[in-house]
């Protein structure tokens, strides 16, 4: 008799969900969370920039801009798919969540 894995761990049936219906779901949440996050980072390394002093208005006008059309995609996507902000923020247990709140 072979052992599975919830066996031994009962918990992690409960966090892994492998419905083939929401399977498209949980995938463009996983794609959308690692995008926010580097928007995110992006948007950081663009104001600190900007703070420094270390970009011309012309990059200055074309972060901004690229900055807003990537967080208006982000939330066509996230409708798209049925997901609020709040579920790309994925709760890494001891550490707290992904993102910042």
């Amino acid at each position: 008799m072979s052992a599975s894995v919830a066996d031994y761990e009962p918990g992690l049936r409960q966090r892994i969900s492998m419905a083939p219906d929401t399977v498209e779901r949980d995938l463009a949440r996983l794609v959308l969370t690692v995008v926010e996050l580097l928007r995110q980072l992006m948007e950081r390394q663009a104001l600190r920039r900007l703070d420094e002093g270390g970009l011309t208005e012309a990059e200055e006008e074309r972060v901004g801009m690229t900055l807003l059309l990537l967080d208006n995609r982000m939330s066509r996507l996230r409708e798209h798919f049925g997901l609020a902000a709040e579920d790309l923020n994925i709760d890494l247990g001891p550490l707290g969540p992904l993102l910042p709140r």
